[in-house]
């Protein structure tokens, strides 16, 4: 990033809302809003991780020679990784177009392609996001996450038409 002050910022960030979904979590009583409290704090944990493992390579490329360039590039790789890091909440869809297959939640394989005497038919199921009304407290709190930490949370359950 061309600010040199941009993960000291991202990290003091994610641990805020860190604390933000802690502090909101203890007024729940809802044990599925509690499950998503929980997943959040966690998937806000590795983006701390992620932000501090770059930050310690920063660290060392600033107070040791780095002739053959490794931390440099190892740096340049934890950033790409931190960019495309994504919270997941609730459930992962994956679609295998080619072999018209799916699986949910890192799940086994299942086939959406079947055939009878009518025909030939693929039904592959569909990710459905949670309403603000189901999210309760935490919808404002994702928002902002999404927002000012530019961090992608998914909250969608997977529905099979």
């Amino acid at each position: 990033m061309s600010d040199d002050w941009y993960y000291v910022h991202q990290l003091a960030l994610l641990a805020g809302f860190k604390l933000i979904v802690l502090a909101n979590r203890s007024g729940c009583e809802d044990e599925f809003l509690l499950e998503l409290h929980d997943r959040l704090a966690k998937g806000l944990a590795a983006a701390i991780a992620r932000v501090q493992s770059i930050t310690a390579l920063e660290r060392q490329l600033a107070s040791e020679p780095d002739e053959e360039g490794f931390a440099a590039f190892q740096v340049h790789g934890e950033e790409e990784c931190f960019a495309r890091f994504r919270i997941n909440l609730l459930d992962d869809l994956e679609i295998d177009f080619d072999t018209y297959e799916y699986r949910v939640n890192d799940g086994e394989w299942h086939h959406a392609l079947s055939a009878d005497c009518y025909g030939v038919e693929i039904s592959y199921p569909s990710l459905v996001d949670l309403t603000d009304d189901e999210l309760g407290t935490l919808a404002p709190i994702v928002r902002a996450i999404r927002n000012e930490a530019d961090i992608g949370i998914s909250i969608a359950r997977v529905v099979y038409d």
